[in-house]
């Protein structure tokens, strides 16, 4: 074959003029290098792509080499023993991040979604949680989950560690408190720093995990024996590495800011300073990146959602805008936030507070009476907010029609009373499509003057937040309508429905209770609204809606829309919230791109880094969960140390192979009921009815049964709440059938198992169970 020959099967690089917009001598982009290679069905070394794209010049050899060399370092390509580069996120090679198990064994997953791929504990001695890796396929596990090796590492995750140190045999290490590290750190004489036996330390990782090596590290800071009250937040954010610090170059960036919005920063931009838009938030928000206006129209609502300019201020490749990739997200901790921007914009020109002009992205909808998003535009505007309304003052203006209130609020009560009837349709929308609703229980933690909590009570959800709720969700809608018309590459937020094995457990659950899911392998949302609909008067419906809602997946971020379950959207992305969310930063960017007249092609984010950025932006997210869920299991726990001895009603919020938690009443504080703190038998863990059964009592307890504990033995530094089971509860909230001490099988309170939340022990000679998937 000629060289030209080899040069025309090469064909036209697609992203060629984005790719000159970026670089002085540009060479194929990453895609074309991708889908040339997958053409060749073989790999080709960088001399054999070098010629058939030819490429001679030693500046274009040059560049090929270094994008090459990216583009192993991302796990796009790897490299065989005869040094041809091989294509990943094929049928065999696939790349992903490192989701650690605490019994050794590991998932990955891959970047571009799907099923997770099964670790083995050999293979996880080489990796710890959170790593990028590429691992090869080979075939299905016992469960039927796929199963792979490890192939490459890409990218280390880990860099500190907080954990427990300990000497054994003159040999220090660290164990680490993530339960999904299952790796101690060895810590070298030298490096220990004075570290005392059992005291909690933060150990930098010098040497990473090799086959017949554990990770090796030393100690840079000593926290002491306990978590202390006040430091359960910082502990958080070091055990989980949530970014707390401003780099110097952001700081450098902010300075460069104005305090204000200057007047040429607002040329150019529809002017919207005199419509009424108004922002309706928390009573303790401090930070309004989202406004919102409605006026009625012959054939249904003007609904306008004005949003924070954030990419005005934050630019691709700037410090900031690293720094905010990075993050992902704001972490909203009990007592503070971490943003994923630094205040001045966050609370100051990126926040729209009342009488001050600010830079804003508008989403512009005729919203019909049946509320449906009739049409919508997309400008960059200056508004200036009229109001900052409070979710419950809206609610008693709108639903209990307080005068005083409604007469303090007067020049906005019209607008207010449009943005009830926008909500109105909306809801009757999203009625009709069958979005699925859930009964769920939110808590407020109230803080006294020294930082320990003082109370923890449920919060009210009113038609306010519902309201803007509605408003948002049609923003978002309209924003995937328009970022697929103008083909802009993007992320959405996608929700896909129960997976095979999800759906046939929830099927098997129902036929227990004598009911079925409609849609039979392909159940739709509003097969699932509907079923929730008719078991409303049951008795048991807490149990099913808790069943069904487990039977979801997570949803994620992801560059090809596939649609969201819950909310029962065709497309859906992310578009209120920028100050908070990357993904919305980024698609702000691609509107953007388009209203300065760019298309969708032009638009400098290829897919792949699309990939990458899903992947890191739900891990991120999963990461602030984990580490909030953290922080507040520590204060909940020094919350009621007080509280051992005395008895509580509660409600099994999980039943496991190890034992029932429950959720205190009153407490909103869950605990665990070990299985050799239940009557003296053998019980039976069953999946799929969630419930333990006792082999010669026949005693069982399910999830969402009401049953009466005492509290036996707390440890926030473990974050553990051991029960002692007294008893069910009947109907009348009585103690049914007491449990007597001696059917405890001799056990002391307070002496109760080690079986804590992940633990998979039920106790001597009790089986052990693998606990059900994370939602």
């Amino acid at each position: 074959m000629t060289r030209k020959r080899k040069q025309a099967d090469a064909g036209v690089d697609p992203y060629r003029e984005r790719e000159a917009q970026k670089y002085d001598n540009p060479v194929p982009s990453r895609e074309h290098l991708m889908t040339f290679i997958a053409d060749q069905a073989r790999p080709l070394t960088r001399d054999e792509l070098a010629q058939a794209l030819g490429l001679s010049d030693p500046d274009s050899l040059e560049g090929l080499r270094r994008r090459l060399i990216a583009m192993e370092r991302d796990g796009q390509v790897v490299r065989n023993r005869r040094r041809g580069y091989v294509l990943v996120d094929n049928e065999e090679l696939v790349r992903g991040r490192v989701i650690g198990h605490q019994d050794g064994y590991g998932q990955l997953a891959p970047d571009v979604g799907g099923e997770r791929i099964f670790i083995s504990p050999r293979d996880m001695r080489l990796v710890m949680h959170g790593d990028r890796a590429v691992v090869r396929v080979t075939g299905v596990n016992h469960e039927g989950q796929p199963s792979g090796i490890l192939v490459d590492v890409i990218q280390r995750a880990n860099k500190t560690v907080v954990g427990r140190f300990f000497q054994e045999s003159g040999v220090g290490f660290v164990v680490p408190s993530n339960k999904r590290m299952h790796h101690d750190i060895i810590v070298p004489s030298q490096s220990q720093q004075n570290a005392g036996n059992g005291e909690l330390v933060v150990v930098q990782i010098t040497q990473q995990p090799q086959a017949r090596r554990q990770p090796i590290g030393e100690v840079i800071q000593v926290l002491g024996e306990h978590i202390r009250p006040g430091t359960e937040i910082e502990t958080a954010q070091l055990i989980y590495g949530i970014p707390v610090e401003w780099p110097e170059a952001v700081t450098k960036e902010l300075e460069r800011l104005p305090d204000e919005v200057p007047e040429a920063d607002k040329k150019g931009r529809k002017d919207l300073r005199n419509l009424p838009l108004i922002t309706i938030d928390g009573a303790d928000a401090r930070d309004f990146d989202d406004a919102v206006y409605a006026e009625p129209k012959p054939s249904g609502w003007r609904l306008v959602v004005a949003i924070a300019d954030v990419s005005h201020y934050v630019k691709p490749g700037s410090a900031l805008d690293k720094e905010a990739r990075n993050r992902g997200n704001s972490v909203y901790f009990p007592r503070n936030v971490v943003p994923m921007l630094p205040e001045k914009l966050s609370n100051g020109l990126c926040s729209l507070n009342p009488d001050v002009d600010r830079l804003c992205m508008v989403c512009d909808m005729l919203i019909t009476t049946g509320g449906e998003i009739r049409r919508s535009t997309f400008y960059r505007a200056v508004m200036r907010s009229h109001a900052r309304m409070i979710y419950e003052d809206v609610a008693r203006i709108l639903v209990d029609q307080d005068e005083a209130l409604q007469a303090k609020y007067a020049p906005i009560l019209p607008q207010l009373d449009h943005l009830y009837g926008v909500y109105e349709s909306l809801r009757k929308a999203r009625n009709r499509r069958g979005a699925i609703d859930f009964e769920t229980t939110e808590t407020q933690i109230l803080f006294d003057d020294h930082g320990s909590i003082a109370d923890i009570r449920p919060t009210e959800r009113t038609d306010a937040h519902r309201l803007i709720e509605e408003c948002m969700l049609a923003a978002n809608q309209a924003t995937a309508r328009y970022l697929l018309k103008q083909r802009l590459p993007t992320l959405f937020r996608n929700h896909d429905g129960p997976d095979e094995d999800r759906l046939d457990n929830l099927n098997r659950f129902l036929a227990e209770t004598g009911l079925a899911l409609g849609g039979g392998d392909d159940p739709q949302p509003a097969d699932y609204a509907k079923l929730l609909r008719s078991v409303q008067n049951r008795p048991d419906r807490h149990l099913i809606q808790t069943v069904m809602l487990r039977s979801l997946q997570q949803a994620v971020y992801h560059p090809v829309n596939s649609g969201h379950f819950g909310l029962a959207m065709e497309e859906y992305a992310h578009f209120t919230s920028p100050i908070r969310r990357y993904p919305d930063l980024l698609v702000h960017r691609g509107i953007a791109h388009v209203i300065e007249g760019g298309k969708g092609t032009t638009f400098p984010v290829g897919q792949d880094e699309l990939l990458g950025l899903g992947e890191q932006c739900s891990m991120t997210e999963r990461r602030a969960d984990e580490a909030t869920r953290d922080a507040e299991s520590i204060l909940k726990c020094q919350y009621i140390r007080d509280k051992v001895g005395q008895e509580y009603d509660g409600v099994v919020t999980g039943v496991t192979g190890f034992g029932l938690f429950v959720e205190l009443d009153g407490l909103y504080v869950d605990g665990l009921v070990h299985v050799t703190q239940l009557e003296n038998d053998f019980f039976r863990f069953d999946p799929i009815g969630h419930h333990l059964t006792g082999e010669r009592t026949g005693r069982v307890y399910r999830l969402t049964d009401r049953v009466r504990v005492r509290i036996d033995k707390v440890d926030p530094d473990e974050r553990k709440v051991d029960l002692a089971m007294l008893g069910p509860l009947d109907a009348n909230g009585e103690l049914a059938e007491p449990v007597t001490d001696g059917s405890r099988g001799g056990r002391k309170p307070g002496k109760g198992g080690k079986g804590g939340p992940g633990k998979r022990d039920g106790g001597k000679g009790r089986r052990r169970r693998s606990g059900g998937k994370k939602q």
